[in-house]
């Protein structure tokens, strides 16, 4: 059996992979640089190669497109900790077989690599050279480690080469049109137009000249010839927004349009050639429009032949310290202003928030924070109202469960709380009962956000019992100190 290589300039990672793989009896030879791996190369070669991407010299990437020339065939998996659109879309441009975030977790890490020794095996030839040319970085990069958008990273690497029609779903503010931007960035059609058209923000009777643009005299106050946005998008992409509000019988004359791939302006009688890719986002349930008919269940089927599903702030709340800081400097530069720095506690405070308005909402909640802070320190006081207003209600709700769970004592100001400690059982009654308020909220991810709100109560106080001291409080848990550590982070707890 062929062995597994793996390059990374981090001793402990190489231990790791290796102890995980030998468990499997799956041999492995490391290399702490891609100046070694390519001197190897002459000589032999592994059956999957696991890169790094930062090292010192000639990072990942570069490796990458280098062993690409000479050994198209060899499934490439790049793990790396810098979790951005741009790596990973480039990562699969140069033809990696996957993309490992890290933190990872070793068993998965072993399945992955497993699934690319599996399709070597599978493959008598090469697979291509799939490095072409690089898109340019473009404007837009987002960053996340959570799993739902790393996902949504590898779709948009894996659709780079292509013009396939994509679907975009999401609640409003979780940033479609920033993955569409995205999504033509890093086509073969990045160097033609981005067109964005918005059908709920368009009236009805202006719709379709809007779209297909119209003749003189087509109707009263068509003065002149007016290109619509199919031909303004020729040789690029065209983004169709909240399609899910387009008029019955418009979407007639879409789906048209996407069969036989040419149209006509309002008024005209000369076939038009539609060079586009279209891309297409709603929040809108369409498999539900469809079944009330209000949307065309043939046009549905045109339009979602992939479709790419943008989870809600609230699914993703790892993400909100670096969103934070990143729309804090974008609100300064905007500004001229210095960036606002904020306290732990404050962004604890800002992670919590479930944001129905998602990223939209907490980017306008950094830039109230720039503009109405009144010192370079943010502290949780100065959050702005919606945020003080939510915790005071939360803290409300929470002295209501302990009066109904173990007494009738008052706190200042009259708020009824608990005298006593709940009883043995009487944190899983709490538990319950939160469970039960959110299914009847009708929230999604209950797991998830409870898992996460339970760990980081445990956390905190055992680092508090602690008084700070990581080894002793990882003990008191029964977790590893690495572990512990690795939580810390993912949870923001100082």
């Amino acid at each position: 059996m062929k062995a597994v290589w793996i390059i990374d300039d981090d001793q402990s990672i190489r231990w790791v992979l290796e102890k995980a793989l030998a468990r499997d009896s799956i041999p492995t030879r490391s290399f702490a640089s891609a100046a070694d791996v390519l001197d190897a190369l002459q000589t032999a070669a592994p059956a999957v190669l696991v890169t790094d991407v930062r090292m010192p010299g000639q990072d990942g990437l570069a490796l990458l497109h280098r062993i690409k020339q000479t050994h198209p065939g060899l499934p490439v998996i790049v793990m790396t900790a810098f979790s951005d659109l741009n790596s990973t879309v480039e990562a699969f441009q140069k033809g990696a077989f996957d993309y490992l975030p890290k933190p990872f977790d070793v068993n998965s890490a072993v399945a992955l690599i497993q699934r690319a020794m599996q399709s070597a095996e599978r493959e008598d030839a090469g697979a291509p050279d799939a490095s072409g040319t690089a898109a340019s970085p473009g404007r837009i990069m987002m960053q996340s480690s959570s799993a739902a958008m790393q996902e949504v990273f590898r779709a948009i690497g894996r659709l780079a080469s292509s013009t396939v029609t994509v679907l975009i779903t999401g609640e409003s503010g979780t940033g479609k049109e920033l993955i569409a931007r995205a999504l033509h960035e890093h086509s073969n059609r990045s160097g033609g137009p981005f067109v964005a058209l918005n059908a709920a923000a368009i009236p009805k009777d202006l719709l379709e000249a809007e779209l297909f643009g119209h003749e003189r005299g087509a109707f009263t106050g068509a003065t002149q010839q007016r290109r619509g946005r199919f031909e303004e998008a020729r040789g690029g992409t065209l983004f169709l927004d909240e399609i899910g509000d387009m008029p019955f019988e418009l979407q007639t004359r879409l789906l048209r349009v996407l069969a036989e791939g040419s149209f006509y302006r309002v008024g005209g009688s000369q076939a038009i050639q539609a060079d586009v890719r279209i891309v297409a986002a709603t929040h809108q349930p369409l498999e539900r429009r469809v079944a009330e008919g209000r949307f065309r269940e043939d046009l549905f089927h045109r339009l979602n032949v992939i479709r790419l599903r943008l989870p809600p702030l609230r699914e993703r709340k790892e993400d909100i310290p670096a969103l934070v800081r990143l729309f804090l400097q974008n609100s300064a530069a905007d500004l001229g202003v210095p960036v606002r720095r904020i306290t732990p506690e404050a962004l604890r405070s800002l992670s919590a928030f479930d944001y129905p308005g998602n990223i939209r909402q907490l980017e306008n909640f950094c830039q109230w924070l720039t503009v109405m802070s009144s010192s370079q320190v943010i502290e949780s006081k100065d959050l702005p109202p919606e945020i003080l207003a939510w915790q005071q209600g939360e803290r409300r709700a929470e002295a209501v469960q302990a009066v109904s769970m173990d007494g009738n004592a008052s706190a200042p100001g009259g708020m009824p709380v608990a005298e006593t400690a709940p009883s043995s059982n009487g944190w899983l009654e709490m538990l319950a009962r939160e469970a039960e308020s959110r299914l009847a909220r009708n929230e999604p991810a209950i797991m998830a956000t409870l898992t996460r709100d339970f760990e980081r109560v445990l956390l905190e106080a055992a680092l508090d019992y602690s008084r700070g001291r990581r080894m002793e409080a990882a003990q008191r848990l029964g977790i590893g100190r690495n572990t512990l550590t690795r939580k810390c982070a993912e949870l923001d707890i100082g």
